[in-house]
Protein backbone atom coordinates (compact mmCIF):
# COMPACT_ATOMS: atom_id res chain seq x y z
CA UNK A 1 0.00 0.00 0.00
CA UNK A 2 1.19 3.48 -0.87
CA UNK A 3 0.70 6.34 1.58
CA UNK A 4 -1.66 9.01 0.32
CA UNK A 5 -3.41 12.16 1.48
CA UNK A 6 -7.20 12.34 1.61
CA UNK A 7 -9.54 15.26 2.34
CA UNK A 8 -12.90 14.64 4.03
CA UNK A 9 -15.58 17.24 4.68
CA UNK A 10 -17.95 16.49 7.61
CA UNK A 11 -20.09 18.22 10.18
CA UNK A 12 -20.30 17.42 13.86
CA UNK A 13 -21.74 19.05 16.97
CA UNK A 14 -19.16 20.28 19.46
CA UNK A 15 -20.45 20.49 23.03
CA UNK A 16 -19.08 23.68 24.50
CA UNK A 17 -18.48 23.82 28.28
CA UNK A 18 -21.52 26.08 28.60
CA UNK A 19 -23.75 23.61 26.76
CA UNK A 20 -22.39 20.69 28.80
CA UNK A 21 -23.15 22.55 32.01
CA UNK A 22 -26.67 23.39 30.78
CA UNK A 23 -27.41 19.73 30.02
CA UNK A 24 -26.01 18.59 33.35
CA UNK A 25 -28.01 21.13 35.38
CA UNK A 26 -31.18 20.21 33.52
CA UNK A 27 -31.12 16.59 34.67
CA UNK A 28 -30.34 17.33 38.34
CA UNK A 29 -33.04 17.02 40.97
CA UNK A 30 -33.82 19.96 43.28
CA UNK A 31 -31.63 18.59 46.07
CA UNK A 32 -28.75 17.89 43.71
CA UNK A 33 -29.12 21.37 42.19
CA UNK A 34 -28.84 23.04 45.59
CA UNK A 35 -25.75 20.98 46.35
CA UNK A 36 -24.27 22.07 43.03
CA UNK A 37 -25.05 25.70 43.81
CA UNK A 38 -23.43 25.50 47.24
CA UNK A 39 -20.33 24.01 45.70
CA UNK A 40 -20.22 26.75 43.06
CA UNK A 41 -20.66 29.47 45.71
CA UNK A 42 -17.62 28.12 47.54
CA UNK A 43 -15.48 27.88 44.41
CA UNK A 44 -16.41 31.08 42.54
CA UNK A 45 -15.96 34.45 44.33
CA UNK A 46 -18.01 36.30 41.71
CA UNK A 47 -21.17 34.34 42.59
CA UNK A 48 -23.27 35.17 45.64
CA UNK A 49 -26.83 34.54 46.88
CA UNK A 50 -29.29 37.40 46.68
CA UNK A 51 -30.28 38.89 50.02
CA UNK A 52 -29.20 37.36 53.30
CA UNK A 53 -31.00 34.04 52.98
CA UNK A 54 -28.27 31.93 51.42
CA UNK A 55 -28.40 28.23 52.10
CA UNK A 56 -28.89 26.82 55.55
CA UNK A 57 -26.26 24.30 56.58
CA UNK A 58 -27.50 24.08 60.17
CA UNK A 59 -29.13 20.69 59.61
CA UNK A 60 -25.83 19.26 58.38
CA UNK A 61 -23.88 20.60 61.36
CA UNK A 62 -26.53 19.43 63.84
CA UNK A 63 -26.49 15.95 62.31
CA UNK A 64 -22.68 15.82 62.61
CA UNK A 65 -22.81 16.91 66.26
CA UNK A 66 -25.50 14.34 67.01
CA UNK A 67 -23.47 11.54 65.41
CA UNK A 68 -20.40 12.56 67.40
CA UNK A 69 -22.38 12.64 70.64
CA UNK A 70 -23.88 9.21 69.97
CA UNK A 71 -20.43 7.82 69.24
CA UNK A 72 -19.14 9.16 72.56
CA UNK A 73 -22.13 7.73 74.45
CA UNK A 74 -21.59 4.35 72.82
CA UNK A 75 -17.93 4.28 73.86
CA UNK A 76 -18.81 5.24 77.45
CA UNK A 77 -21.39 2.46 77.61
CA UNK A 78 -18.85 -0.09 76.41
CA UNK A 79 -16.30 1.01 79.00
CA UNK A 80 -18.83 0.77 81.84
CA UNK A 81 -19.92 -2.72 80.82
CA UNK A 82 -16.29 -3.84 80.60
CA UNK A 83 -15.40 -2.39 83.98
CA UNK A 84 -18.51 -3.58 85.81
CA UNK A 85 -19.08 -6.94 84.12
CA UNK A 86 -18.03 -8.65 87.36
CA UNK A 87 -19.87 -6.18 89.62
CA UNK A 88 -21.77 -6.85 92.84
CA UNK A 89 -25.04 -8.71 92.98
CA UNK A 90 -26.84 -5.56 94.09
CA UNK A 91 -26.06 -3.81 90.80
CA UNK A 92 -27.15 -6.65 88.52
CA UNK A 93 -30.58 -7.41 87.19
CA UNK A 94 -32.67 -10.00 89.00
CA UNK A 95 -33.02 -12.73 86.41
CA UNK A 96 -35.25 -14.79 88.67
CA UNK A 97 -37.75 -11.93 88.88
CA UNK A 98 -37.75 -11.36 85.14
CA UNK A 99 -37.92 -15.00 84.13
CA UNK A 100 -35.48 -16.85 81.87
CA UNK A 101 -37.61 -16.49 78.74
CA UNK A 102 -40.62 -14.57 77.57
CA UNK A 103 -42.66 -17.78 78.01
CA UNK A 104 -41.66 -17.87 81.71
CA UNK A 105 -42.78 -14.25 82.08
CA UNK A 106 -46.17 -15.17 80.63
CA UNK A 107 -46.67 -18.32 82.68
CA UNK A 108 -45.53 -16.62 85.88
CA UNK A 109 -47.99 -13.79 85.28
CA UNK A 110 -45.33 -11.09 84.99
CA UNK A 111 -47.02 -7.92 83.82
CA UNK A 112 -45.44 -4.79 82.39
CA UNK A 113 -46.47 -2.81 85.50
CA UNK A 114 -43.99 -4.87 87.59
CA UNK A 115 -41.12 -2.81 86.23
CA UNK A 116 -41.00 0.36 88.31
CA UNK A 117 -40.06 3.59 86.67
CA UNK A 118 -40.56 2.55 83.06
CA UNK A 119 -43.06 4.51 81.02
CA UNK A 120 -45.72 2.11 79.82
CA UNK A 121 -47.79 4.35 77.49
CA UNK A 122 -48.95 2.27 74.51
CA UNK A 123 -47.13 3.16 71.32
CA UNK A 124 -50.34 3.52 69.33
CA UNK A 125 -51.66 6.24 71.63
CA UNK A 126 -48.52 8.39 71.71
CA UNK A 127 -48.81 11.57 69.72
CA UNK A 128 -52.51 11.14 69.07
CA UNK A 129 -55.14 13.70 69.93
CA UNK A 130 -53.20 16.73 68.70
CA UNK A 131 -55.07 17.99 65.68
CA UNK A 132 -53.31 21.35 65.45
CA UNK A 133 -49.69 20.28 65.24
CA UNK A 134 -47.47 21.46 62.42
CA UNK A 135 -45.67 18.55 60.72
CA UNK A 136 -42.68 20.69 59.76
CA UNK A 137 -42.27 22.06 63.29
CA UNK A 138 -42.55 18.56 64.68
CA UNK A 139 -39.82 17.33 62.37
CA UNK A 140 -37.47 20.10 63.44
CA UNK A 141 -37.70 19.00 67.07
CA UNK A 142 -38.47 15.31 66.57
CA UNK A 143 -37.38 12.90 69.28
CA UNK A 144 -35.43 9.90 68.01
CA UNK A 145 -36.19 6.36 69.11
CA UNK A 146 -32.93 6.21 71.06
CA UNK A 147 -33.69 9.47 72.92
CA UNK A 148 -37.21 8.25 73.73
CA UNK A 149 -35.83 5.05 75.25
CA UNK A 150 -33.10 6.87 77.18
CA UNK A 151 -35.71 9.07 78.84
CA UNK A 152 -37.45 5.93 80.10
CA UNK A 153 -34.13 4.43 81.18
CA UNK A 154 -33.43 7.41 83.45
CA UNK A 155 -36.49 6.51 85.52
CA UNK A 156 -35.38 2.97 86.29
CA UNK A 157 -33.59 1.78 89.43
CA UNK A 158 -30.79 0.04 87.62
CA UNK A 159 -27.16 0.07 88.65
CA UNK A 160 -24.55 1.81 86.56
CA UNK A 161 -23.39 -1.39 84.82
CA UNK A 162 -26.89 -2.59 83.95
CA UNK A 163 -27.91 0.87 82.77
CA UNK A 164 -24.83 0.92 80.54
CA UNK A 165 -25.82 -2.50 79.16
CA UNK A 166 -29.32 -1.28 78.30
CA UNK A 167 -27.78 1.84 76.75
CA UNK A 168 -25.56 -0.37 74.62
CA UNK A 169 -28.60 -2.27 73.33
CA UNK A 170 -30.41 0.99 72.62
CA UNK A 171 -27.49 2.10 70.46
CA UNK A 172 -27.66 -1.22 68.60
CA UNK A 173 -31.25 -0.69 67.42
CA UNK A 174 -31.98 0.07 63.79
CA UNK A 175 -34.56 2.65 62.67
CA UNK A 176 -37.35 0.04 62.77
CA UNK A 177 -36.65 -0.76 66.43
CA UNK A 178 -35.02 -4.16 65.86
CA UNK A 179 -31.64 -5.25 67.20
CA UNK A 180 -29.19 -4.89 64.33
CA UNK A 181 -26.79 -7.47 65.84
CA UNK A 182 -27.26 -10.57 67.95
CA UNK A 183 -26.51 -10.51 71.68
CA UNK A 184 -23.48 -12.73 71.08
CA UNK A 185 -22.01 -10.25 68.61
CA UNK A 186 -22.68 -7.32 70.93
CA UNK A 187 -21.12 -9.19 73.86
CA UNK A 188 -18.05 -10.00 71.78
CA UNK A 189 -17.58 -6.30 70.96
CA UNK A 190 -17.62 -5.46 74.70
CA UNK A 191 -14.85 -7.87 75.64
CA UNK A 192 -11.36 -6.46 76.27
CA UNK A 193 -8.92 -6.65 73.33
CA UNK A 194 -6.49 -8.86 75.25
CA UNK A 195 -9.04 -11.56 76.04
CA UNK A 196 -7.21 -14.00 73.77
CA UNK A 197 -4.20 -13.80 76.10
CA UNK A 198 -6.28 -14.54 79.21
CA UNK A 199 -6.75 -17.93 80.80
CA UNK A 200 -9.39 -19.86 78.77
CA UNK A 201 -11.54 -20.52 81.85
CA UNK A 202 -11.48 -16.85 82.94
CA UNK A 203 -12.19 -15.68 79.39
CA UNK A 204 -15.19 -17.99 79.12
CA UNK A 205 -16.54 -16.80 82.48
CA UNK A 206 -16.17 -13.20 81.39
CA UNK A 207 -18.06 -13.94 78.15
CA UNK A 208 -20.87 -15.60 80.10
CA UNK A 209 -21.11 -12.67 82.53
CA UNK A 210 -21.31 -10.07 79.77
CA UNK A 211 -23.81 -12.15 77.80
CA UNK A 212 -25.95 -12.74 80.91
CA UNK A 213 -25.99 -9.03 81.68
CA UNK A 214 -27.03 -8.24 78.12
CA UNK A 215 -29.84 -10.82 78.25
CA UNK A 216 -31.23 -9.18 81.38
CA UNK A 217 -30.82 -5.74 79.83
CA UNK A 218 -32.74 -6.95 76.78
CA UNK A 219 -35.72 -7.86 78.96
CA UNK A 220 -35.79 -4.36 80.39
CA UNK A 221 -35.56 -2.91 76.89
CA UNK A 222 -38.39 -5.08 75.57
CA UNK A 223 -40.69 -3.81 78.31
CA UNK A 224 -40.22 -0.22 77.28
CA UNK A 225 -42.33 1.88 74.94
CA UNK A 226 -42.88 1.38 72.02
CA UNK A 227 -43.99 -2.18 72.58
CA UNK A 228 -42.00 -4.65 70.49
CA UNK A 229 -38.76 -2.70 70.51
CA UNK A 230 -35.58 -4.76 70.87
CA UNK A 231 -36.88 -7.81 69.01
CA UNK A 232 -34.53 -9.83 66.82
CA UNK A 233 -37.09 -10.43 64.06
CA UNK A 234 -40.70 -9.83 63.04
CA UNK A 235 -41.98 -12.96 64.75
CA UNK A 236 -40.54 -11.97 68.12
CA UNK A 237 -41.70 -8.36 67.69
CA UNK A 238 -45.33 -9.40 67.13
CA UNK A 239 -45.17 -11.93 69.94
CA UNK A 240 -43.99 -9.29 72.43
CA UNK A 241 -46.91 -7.04 71.49
CA UNK A 242 -49.42 -9.89 71.72
CA UNK A 243 -48.32 -10.74 75.26
CA UNK A 244 -49.36 -7.28 76.41
CA UNK A 245 -52.95 -7.85 75.27
CA UNK A 246 -55.66 -9.30 77.56
CA UNK A 247 -55.39 -13.06 77.84
CA UNK A 248 -57.84 -14.93 75.64
CA UNK A 249 -58.06 -18.00 73.44
CA UNK A 250 -57.65 -15.89 70.31
CA UNK A 251 -54.56 -14.25 71.79
CA UNK A 252 -52.94 -17.63 72.49
CA UNK A 253 -53.66 -18.76 68.94
CA UNK A 254 -52.18 -15.50 67.62
CA UNK A 255 -49.01 -16.04 69.68
CA UNK A 256 -48.72 -19.59 68.33
CA UNK A 257 -49.12 -18.32 64.76
CA UNK A 258 -46.46 -15.63 65.21
CA UNK A 259 -44.09 -18.09 66.81
CA UNK A 260 -44.29 -20.94 64.32
CA UNK A 261 -46.74 -20.32 61.46
CA UNK A 262 -46.27 -16.72 60.33
CA UNK A 263 -45.38 -17.88 56.84
CA UNK A 264 -48.68 -19.74 56.49
CA UNK A 265 -50.55 -16.60 57.50
CA UNK A 266 -48.63 -14.56 54.92
CA UNK A 267 -49.67 -17.07 52.24
CA UNK A 268 -53.31 -16.98 53.46
CA UNK A 269 -53.21 -20.76 53.79
CA UNK A 270 -56.05 -20.95 56.28
CA UNK A 271 -56.64 -24.69 55.96
CA UNK A 272 -53.10 -25.51 57.06
CA UNK A 273 -53.32 -22.86 59.78
CA UNK A 274 -56.47 -24.39 61.22
CA UNK A 275 -54.85 -27.81 61.09
CA UNK A 276 -51.62 -26.62 62.74
CA UNK A 277 -53.25 -24.54 65.48
CA UNK A 278 -56.40 -26.59 66.10
CA UNK A 279 -58.53 -23.45 65.79
CA UNK A 280 -61.80 -23.24 63.94
CA UNK A 281 -62.53 -20.58 61.33
CA UNK A 282 -64.11 -18.09 63.76
CA UNK A 283 -61.25 -18.34 66.27
CA UNK A 284 -58.65 -18.07 63.52
CA UNK A 285 -60.39 -14.95 62.23
CA UNK A 286 -60.19 -13.37 65.71
CA UNK A 287 -56.49 -14.26 65.97
CA UNK A 288 -55.82 -12.76 62.55
CA UNK A 289 -57.60 -9.56 63.58
CA UNK A 290 -55.31 -9.30 66.62
CA UNK A 291 -52.19 -9.75 64.48
CA UNK A 292 -53.29 -7.25 61.85
CA UNK A 293 -53.61 -4.45 64.41
CA UNK A 294 -50.00 -4.88 65.60
CA UNK A 295 -47.10 -2.64 64.57
CA UNK A 296 -44.45 -4.59 62.60
CA UNK A 297 -41.98 -1.68 62.90
CA UNK A 298 -42.07 -0.23 66.44
CA UNK A 299 -39.64 2.55 65.54
CA UNK A 300 -41.70 3.75 62.59
CA UNK A 301 -43.22 6.77 64.34
CA UNK A 302 -39.77 8.03 65.31
CA UNK A 303 -38.43 7.94 61.77
CA UNK A 304 -37.63 11.38 60.43
CA UNK A 305 -40.61 12.25 58.26
CA UNK A 306 -38.78 14.98 56.35
CA UNK A 307 -36.79 12.29 54.52
CA UNK A 308 -40.02 11.33 52.72
CA UNK A 309 -41.16 14.87 51.91
CA UNK A 310 -41.06 15.81 48.23
CA UNK A 311 -40.79 19.50 47.41
CA UNK A 312 -42.52 20.17 44.07
CA UNK A 313 -40.75 22.12 41.34
CA UNK A 314 -44.04 23.21 39.73
CA UNK A 315 -47.41 24.12 41.25
CA UNK A 316 -50.68 23.80 39.31
CA UNK A 317 -53.74 25.68 40.55
CA UNK A 318 -57.25 26.20 39.24
CA UNK A 319 -57.64 29.48 37.37
CA UNK A 320 -61.15 30.10 36.10
CA UNK A 321 -61.93 27.47 33.50
CA UNK A 322 -58.29 26.59 33.03
CA UNK A 323 -55.22 25.89 35.13
CA UNK A 324 -52.30 28.09 36.10
CA UNK A 325 -48.80 26.63 36.05
CA UNK A 326 -46.11 28.34 38.09
CA UNK A 327 -42.65 27.51 39.40
CA UNK A 328 -42.34 26.86 43.11
CA UNK A 329 -40.53 29.95 44.49
CA UNK A 330 -39.16 27.88 47.39
CA UNK A 331 -36.94 25.78 45.12
CA UNK A 332 -35.74 28.59 42.85
CA UNK A 333 -32.26 29.72 43.92
CA UNK A 334 -31.62 33.47 44.01
CA UNK A 335 -28.14 34.06 42.63
CA UNK A 336 -26.39 37.14 41.32
CA UNK A 337 -22.98 38.34 40.20
CA UNK A 338 -20.98 40.25 42.80
CA UNK A 339 -20.93 43.74 41.27
CA UNK A 340 -18.05 44.91 43.44
CA UNK A 341 -15.69 42.16 42.33
CA UNK A 342 -16.84 42.38 38.71
CA UNK A 343 -16.25 46.16 38.59
CA UNK A 344 -12.84 45.80 40.21
CA UNK A 345 -11.82 43.21 37.65
CA UNK A 346 -13.07 45.37 34.76
CA UNK A 347 -11.14 48.41 35.95
CA UNK A 348 -7.90 46.57 36.58
CA UNK A 349 -5.61 46.07 33.62
CA UNK A 350 -2.49 43.97 34.09
CA UNK A 351 0.59 45.10 32.09
CA UNK A 352 1.42 42.97 29.11
CA UNK A 353 4.03 40.35 29.74
CA UNK A 354 3.74 40.64 33.52
CA UNK A 355 3.13 37.69 35.86
CA UNK A 356 -0.27 39.15 36.81
CA UNK A 357 -1.59 38.69 33.27
CA UNK A 358 -2.28 34.99 33.82
CA UNK A 359 -4.04 35.68 37.10
CA UNK A 360 -6.17 38.38 35.48
CA UNK A 361 -7.15 35.96 32.71
CA UNK A 362 -8.10 33.29 35.28
CA UNK A 363 -10.31 35.72 37.19
CA UNK A 364 -11.97 36.80 33.92
CA UNK A 365 -12.69 33.15 33.18
CA UNK A 366 -14.22 32.76 36.64
CA UNK A 367 -16.45 35.76 36.03
CA UNK A 368 -17.60 34.32 32.71
CA UNK A 369 -18.21 30.96 34.40
CA UNK A 370 -20.41 32.66 37.03
CA UNK A 371 -22.45 34.39 34.33
CA UNK A 372 -22.91 31.12 32.44
CA UNK A 373 -23.99 29.38 35.64
CA UNK A 374 -26.66 31.98 36.46
CA UNK A 375 -27.91 31.91 32.88
CA UNK A 376 -28.07 28.10 32.78
CA UNK A 377 -29.95 27.99 36.09
CA UNK A 378 -32.55 30.38 34.70
CA UNK A 379 -32.75 28.40 31.46
CA UNK A 380 -33.26 25.20 33.43
CA UNK A 381 -36.33 26.56 35.22
CA UNK A 382 -37.68 28.13 32.06
CA UNK A 383 -37.50 24.75 30.32
CA UNK A 384 -39.19 23.01 33.24
CA UNK A 385 -41.99 25.57 33.17
CA UNK A 386 -42.50 25.21 29.39
CA UNK A 387 -42.62 21.42 29.59
CA UNK A 388 -44.98 21.52 32.58
CA UNK A 389 -47.32 23.91 30.78
CA UNK A 390 -47.37 21.61 27.74
CA UNK A 391 -48.17 18.63 29.97
CA UNK A 392 -51.04 20.46 31.67
CA UNK A 393 -52.44 21.50 28.29
CA UNK A 394 -52.41 17.86 27.12
CA UNK A 395 -53.73 16.36 30.36
CA UNK A 396 -56.53 18.80 31.31
CA UNK A 397 -58.90 15.91 31.97
CA UNK A 398 -56.56 14.58 34.66
CA UNK A 399 -56.53 17.89 36.54
CA UNK A 400 -60.33 17.90 36.43
CA UNK A 401 -61.31 14.27 37.05
CA UNK A 402 -58.17 12.52 38.31
CA UNK A 403 -55.94 9.71 37.07
CA UNK A 404 -58.79 7.70 35.58
CA UNK A 405 -59.12 10.43 32.93
CA UNK A 406 -55.44 10.38 31.95
CA UNK A 407 -54.73 10.39 28.20
CA UNK A 408 -51.93 8.52 26.42
CA UNK A 409 -48.85 10.74 26.07
CA UNK A 410 -45.28 10.12 24.92
CA UNK A 411 -42.16 12.26 25.16
CA UNK A 412 -42.02 12.85 21.41
CA UNK A 413 -45.34 14.74 21.42
CA UNK A 414 -44.06 17.31 23.92
CA UNK A 415 -40.69 17.48 22.16
CA UNK A 416 -42.31 18.24 18.79
CA UNK A 417 -44.61 20.84 20.31
CA UNK A 418 -41.80 22.75 22.04
CA UNK A 419 -39.14 22.25 19.38
CA UNK A 420 -36.85 20.37 21.79
CA UNK A 421 -35.09 17.04 21.55
CA UNK A 422 -36.76 13.99 23.07
CA UNK A 423 -33.74 13.42 25.34
CA UNK A 424 -34.19 16.96 26.70
CA UNK A 425 -37.80 16.20 27.65
CA UNK A 426 -36.62 13.01 29.33
CA UNK A 427 -34.09 14.96 31.42
CA UNK A 428 -36.68 17.59 32.37
CA UNK A 429 -39.28 15.05 33.50
CA UNK A 430 -36.86 12.98 35.63
CA UNK A 431 -36.80 13.78 39.38
CA UNK A 432 -38.94 16.90 38.85
CA UNK A 433 -42.30 17.05 40.62
CA UNK A 434 -45.62 18.80 40.08
CA UNK A 435 -48.07 19.66 42.87
CA UNK A 436 -51.73 19.24 41.89
CA UNK A 437 -55.06 19.06 43.69
CA UNK A 438 -54.77 15.25 43.55
CA UNK A 439 -51.27 15.13 45.05
CA UNK A 440 -47.65 15.59 44.02
CA UNK A 441 -46.44 13.59 41.03
CA UNK A 442 -43.22 13.23 39.10
CA UNK A 443 -43.49 14.76 35.63
CA UNK A 444 -42.88 11.32 34.12
CA UNK A 445 -46.13 10.17 35.73
CA UNK A 446 -48.12 12.07 33.10
CA UNK A 447 -46.61 10.02 30.26
CA UNK A 448 -47.97 6.59 29.47
CA UNK A 449 -48.38 4.14 26.64
CA UNK A 450 -51.71 3.67 24.92
CA UNK A 451 -54.00 0.64 24.88
CA UNK A 452 -56.55 -0.13 22.19
CA UNK A 453 -60.26 0.13 22.83
CA UNK A 454 -63.20 -1.43 21.03
CA UNK A 455 -64.31 1.99 19.84
CA UNK A 456 -61.05 2.37 17.96
CA UNK A 457 -59.58 4.92 20.35
CA UNK A 458 -56.76 4.70 22.87
CA UNK A 459 -56.68 4.49 26.65
CA UNK A 460 -53.75 5.54 28.80
CA UNK A 461 -51.94 2.86 30.79
CA UNK A 462 -52.17 5.17 33.82
CA UNK A 463 -55.96 5.30 33.50
CA UNK A 464 -56.07 1.50 33.16
CA UNK A 465 -54.01 1.11 36.34
CA UNK A 466 -56.41 3.46 38.14
CA UNK A 467 -59.34 1.36 36.90
CA UNK A 468 -57.66 -1.84 38.13
CA UNK A 469 -57.19 -0.22 41.53
CA UNK A 470 -60.90 0.64 41.65
CA UNK A 471 -61.94 -2.89 40.70
CA UNK A 472 -59.71 -4.45 43.35
CA UNK A 473 -60.89 -2.06 46.06
CA UNK A 474 -64.51 -2.99 45.32
CA UNK A 475 -63.96 -6.77 45.19
CA UNK A 476 -65.28 -9.31 47.69
CA UNK A 477 -62.41 -10.05 50.15
CA UNK A 478 -63.55 -13.65 50.41
CA UNK A 479 -63.43 -14.08 46.61
CA UNK A 480 -60.76 -11.69 45.27
CA UNK A 481 -60.52 -11.11 41.53
CA UNK A 482 -57.83 -12.96 39.61
CA UNK A 483 -55.78 -11.34 36.84
CA UNK A 484 -57.86 -13.17 34.24
CA UNK A 485 -61.08 -11.88 35.76
CA UNK A 486 -59.70 -8.34 35.85
CA UNK A 487 -58.70 -8.65 32.19
CA UNK A 488 -62.19 -9.83 31.32
CA UNK A 489 -63.86 -7.01 33.25
CA UNK A 490 -61.68 -4.43 31.48
CA UNK A 491 -62.59 -5.97 28.14
CA UNK A 492 -66.28 -5.64 29.04
CA UNK A 493 -65.63 -1.90 29.43
CA UNK A 494 -64.07 -1.78 25.97
CA UNK A 495 -60.37 -1.86 26.99
CA UNK A 496 -58.32 -4.69 25.51
CA UNK A 497 -55.71 -5.72 28.09
CA UNK A 498 -53.97 -9.11 28.24
CA UNK A 499 -53.76 -11.03 31.50
CA UNK A 500 -49.97 -10.60 31.66
CA UNK A 501 -50.38 -6.86 31.24
CA UNK A 502 -52.91 -6.79 34.08
CA UNK A 503 -50.43 -8.70 36.27
CA UNK A 504 -47.70 -6.18 35.42
CA UNK A 505 -49.92 -3.22 36.26
CA UNK A 506 -51.10 -4.89 39.47
CA UNK A 507 -47.52 -5.43 40.61
CA UNK A 508 -46.68 -1.81 39.77
CA UNK A 509 -49.56 -0.77 42.02
CA UNK A 510 -48.16 -3.04 44.78
CA UNK A 511 -51.35 -5.07 44.88
CA UNK A 512 -50.90 -8.65 46.04
CA UNK A 513 -52.11 -11.60 43.94
CA UNK A 514 -55.62 -12.91 44.46
CA UNK A 515 -54.55 -15.76 46.74
CA UNK A 516 -52.79 -13.31 49.10
CA UNK A 517 -55.74 -10.89 49.17
CA UNK A 518 -58.18 -13.54 50.32
CA UNK A 519 -59.54 -13.16 53.85
CA UNK A 520 -61.78 -15.31 56.04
Amino acid sequence: MKPSLQFRLSQHLALTPQLQQSIRLLQLSTLELHQEIEQMLEMNPFLEPEGEDGFDNSLVSLEAERAQAEKGTREEAREEVREDSGGSEGDSLDTAELGTTERDDWENGTERDDFDGISEAPSRQSGDGDDDFDPMSRNSAAVSLQDHLREQLLGTRLGAADMAAVEMLIESLNEDGYLADSLEEIAESLLPPDIAEMDPMEAEELRDEVLSRLRCALKWLQHMDPVGVGAANLSECLEIQLRTLPRSEAQLIAILICKSHLELLARRDYKKLMSATGADEALLKEAQALIVQLEPKPGRRFTRAEANIIVPDVIVTKNGRGFKVMLNPDVMPKLRINDLYASALKQSRAPRGSAATEGHANMSARLQEARWFVKNIQQRFDTILRVSQAIVDRQKNFFTHGEIAMKPLVLREIADELGLHESTISRVTTAKYMATQFGTFELKYFFGSSLNTEAGGNASSTAVRALIKQLVSAEDPKKPLSDSQLSQMLEEQGIQVARRTVAKYREALKIAPANLRKTL
